[in-house]
């Protein structure tokens, strides 16, 4: 395939840095034991104190284009995958679930979620971008003319994996490993390109992720045996700024399905608002014991069938329609069939939900119908793929904007479950005093995204291994 195609579910950065905040919520977990990682928010990584909203929400835009034109790519071209291996939890560690921190990138003016990683041995504190697309893990590794980076040579749990050797030739094939091999010892290489002229150059290895116990009362645990990327060489705007990405796709070689493996064969994390500041943050957890300790939360879950298979490594929805204040809206079943070039993913690393066309039209039409009457439309300035927006002053009665003008959307799904977002969700700060439909339409025929301003202010449960999606809404803010 065309590397210049290739997926940005790889593309997009998860930013491993320490962070002085001390602050931090959790939700619970339906299940056994679990780990968790806190999702912070990166205002303490910021690289300017202030951003401007309005070229924050047209370079996610951008990014989220890039990344989606990508990312199916490598789906639809790869000539094999291999089968996947269902997670079979550690009876030790059943009772058990890690996790690590995980906030919204608002600060730092982008659209993802940063995850606090503990990479290596000893643990070296890196900041990762959250992605439910991505299969490998990878990190900018330090060289002499960068102030920070995962340092290999200071781990002394860093093996790199020989490119003579099978996992390099056939494994990692579907993770863009090279086919030069100098020497049987020289390490396995990749190199990812972007349509956007991004790109990442570097070597194979496995490592050790350290993450502390849920409750645990600071004790720790370790993840062995982690497929990760070094990363020597980065290229491009995509990756300013960041020193890696977090895998959490449905692959036998990403870190979800590794720690899951180990801890009950799920993992959850609960989505702050995005346009919430560091302090304001959460969990990403693995294992069972986050949603079931907080019980409110259980009795407002609701749950859903994960495909695995048709859309793999994503994880696939069966929408079955979208409904407006409770009425089904007409869109062709044919755009939510997976296996006749459609269907719908779940995904972190896309901020913007993109509709493909068939679905876009009816559902921005009947949401622009409702605001048009009460709000004069307006464009954000350079234009941009946000379509409809609209200008309100919340200092002016008569421009004011209020949720209740909104029309309720929800996402139906084949068995029946129901998913309900916030207005707050699908119609979004653009700039100061300017709301925008948060839809970007897509080409048909091609699959559907809930990115994670849709998903903002839930928790979600991914079940490895019953393959199933829980979610339930919450503040994302306390225990």
């Amino acid at each position: 395939m065309n590397k210049l195609m290739l997926p940005l579910t790889y593309i997009l950065l998860l930013l491993m840095i320490q962070t002085d905040d001390k602050s931090s919520s959790s939700y619970a977990s339906p299940a056994g034991g679990n780990m968790r990682l806190k999702l912070i928010h990166s205002q303490a990584y910021a690289l300017k104190s202030t951003y401007d909203q309005m070229e924050r929400i047209k370079e996610l835009v951008h990014s989220d284009i890039v990344r989606r034109g990508t990312m199916f790519s490598k789906h639809h071209q790869s000539t094999r995958r291999k089968a996947w291996e269902k997670p079979r939890t550690r009876t030790n560690c059943s009772d058990v679930s890690i996790e690590m921190p995980i906030s919204s990138g608002r600060d730092y003016g982008t659209g993802q979620y940063f995850v606090e990683v503990k990479v290596g041995t000893p643990p070296q504190k890196m900041l990762l971008i959250a992605d439910t697309g991505s299969e490998l893990t990878w990190m900018s590794c330090k060289r002499r003319n960068r102030r920070r980076g995962f340092r290999p040579t200071r781990s002394s749990t860093f093996k790199t994996v020989p490119c003579s050797s099978r996992t390099c030739k056939i494994d990692f094939a579907d993770l863009f490993s090279l086919a030069r091999c100098p020497t049987p010892s020289t390490p396995c290489s990749y190199d990812y390109r972007y349509s956007d002229g991004s790109g990442a150059l570097g070597i194979f290895a496995r490592e050790t992720v350290t993450a502390e116990i849920t409750n645990g009362k600071g004790r720790a645990t370790k993840v062995e045996d982690v497929v990760v990327g070094c990363t020597l060489t980065v290229q491009g705007q995509s990756f300013q700024g960041a020193d890696g990405v977090l895998g959490l796709a449905y692959s036998n070689y990403s870190f979800a399905t590794r720690a899951s493996n180990m801890f009950g064969g799920t993992f959850s994390y609960c989505l702050v608002d995005h346009l919430s500041h560091k302090y304001l943050s959460n969990y990403l957890t693995f294992g069972g014991v986050g949603v079931a300790s907080h019980s409110p939360l259980l009795s407002h879950m609701h749950y859903t069938k994960l495909d695995l298979a048709t859309l793999s490594p994503f994880y696939a929805v069966n929408v079955k329609g979208i409904s407006i204040n409770g009425a089904l809206l007409k869109i062709p079943s044919l755009i939510w069939a997976a296996n006749r070039g459609g269907g719908t993913i779940i995904d972190s690393g896309t901020s913007l939900t993109f509709l493909t066309e068939p679905a876009y039209r009816p559902v921005v039409g009947a949401l622009r119908w409702a605001l048009s009457k009460r709000l004069e439309r307006t464009r954000l300035d350079g234009g941009g793929p946000l379509e409809y927006c609209y200008k309100y002053n919340s200092t002016s009665s008569r421009l004011r904007f209020e949720e209740t003008w909104v029309p309720r959307l929800a996402f139906h799904f084949s068995d029946g479950a129901r998913f309900e977002p916030p207005v707050k969700s699908y119609v979004i700060d653009a700039a100061p005093g300017v709301k925008c439909l948060g839809f970007v339409s897509a080409m048909w025929p091609g699959v559907s995204v809930i990115g994670n301003i849709m998903q903002q202010n839930h928790v979600w449960e991914f079940n490895l291994v019953q393959s199933v999606l829980g979610y339930a809404p919450s503040t994302c803010t306390s225990r």
